[in-house]
């Protein structure tokens, strides 16, 4: 990594005029027809699939469930273009992002400036312990896990486990995290949630009135779930892996922590494409304009990505077994490797009981 180590980006130093900013210019401009294709190949095939999915229900509901796996497939790319609005590099034009974000808003559920905001923040303090909490997932040090009551450490242990963040994760961050406003939010963030809330009430209303409650959740629940499922877990995997970059406030590097902190994730040319490239999530939070199609080029043509080791799909779904940030090895630990540290640091010998109950 000493391409970028070398470039003086340290600190809370702005990354205006940093060693990244010219070579990625030219890679953050949309283009008008690429992202028409982008968009057409991702809401349009949902939409279409949602439509026989609801034929299919005449003839068999496992019919039904299999059109599911592809529907869902092409809203999470749906998904990757919304996200790809709330940055504005979607389209060239910022009226346009916004217009085409709120109505993608609406079929994925979220609202579009509280969700642009949130991601704001979450880029701007990706991997800062000391800005932990906004558009990021929930990571405690071993020694913050060590110092919480056991009711504490048994909600930690909920929220990190695979079914509750990959089950039921979707349905909260999907369905009712985004109807929830506060009153600290500014009036603007209000107005967006408010709004879509009563948009996604209005849309869900009118296709219930259309096809029936029942066959609205037969189609909907299934797409919405894997869809939620993979995107919690793309989200997830982003920044939780093993060797991940967390720094206090006074260390943290906006480079450091979109080279080091966010993953590379090569995945086959098809889950590449329902993914929307967002696996290349290195580029994206090193310059969060570059549109999702120009993700993979910037990363080819730029030395300064090639040290960013990859994972592979198997690499993504063994990170779920990492729970705390272990700041004296600096990487993600499991909880059994939290305790050995601990029972290591005591003196005892892993696998022999302590004389004195484990604080894990």
């Amino acid at each position: 990594m000493g391409d970028y180590r070398s470039s003086g980006v340290s600190g809370r130093r702005s990354p205006e005029g940093a060693f990244w900013r010219e070579p990625l210019a030219s890679y953050a401009h949309p283009r008008v027809g690429r992202s028409v294709l982008d968009l057409a190949t991702s809401i349009v095939p949902y939409l279409a699939l949602s439509v026989l999915m609801y034929l299919a229900l005449d003839v068999s509901y496992l019919l039904t469930l299999a059109i599911a796996v592809p529907a869902a497939g092409f809203l999470l790319r749906t998904y990757v273009v919304f996200h790809d609005c709330t940055h504005g590099s979607f389209l060239p034009s910022r009226r346009a992002n916004e217009w085409l974000g709120v109505v993608l808003g609406l079929v994925v559920y979220s609202p579009f400036v509280s969700w642009r905001h949130n991601h704001a923040v979450h880029h701007a303090t990706a991997g800062d312990l000391d800005r932990r909490g906004v558009g990021d997932v929930v990571t405690l040090t071993v020694a913050e896990y060590r110092a919480r009551s056991w009711r504490g450490r048994l909600g930690y242990r909920l929220f990190r486990n695979p079914v509750v963040m990959f089950g039921l994760g979707p349905l909260y961050a999907m369905v009712f995290q985004p109807r929830l406003v506060s009153r600290s939010d500014r009036p603007h963030i209000r107005r967006s949630v408010i709004g879509t809330d009563v948009a996604v009430v209005g849309l869900v209303g009118a296709l219930c009135w259309l096809i029936g409650w029942r066959a609205y959740l037969l189609i909907e629940v299934p797409t919405a779930l894997l869809a939620g499922s993979a995107g919690v877990w793309l989200f997830y995997v982003q920044h939780q892996f093993e060797h991940t970059y967390w720094q206090s406030a006074d260390g943290w590097s906006y480079a450091d922590a979109a080279l080091r902190g966010s993953s590379y994730l090569k995945l086959t040319p098809v889950l590449q494409f329902f993914t929307g490239n967002i696996g290349l999530h290195h580029v994206h939070h090193l310059n969060a304009r570059i549109p999702n199609y120009n993700l993979q080029r910037a990363h080819d043509e730029n030395r300064f990505f090639h040290d960013v080791p990859p994972l592979s799909l198997w690499d993504g779904l063994r990170t779920v077994r990492l729970k705390l940030w272990d700041e004296e090895r600096g990487r993600l630990v499991t909880f059994a490797q939290a305790r050995a540290g601990v029972a290591e640091e005591a003196g005892v010998t892993p696998g022999v009981a302590p004389s004195a109950p484990s604080a894990m």
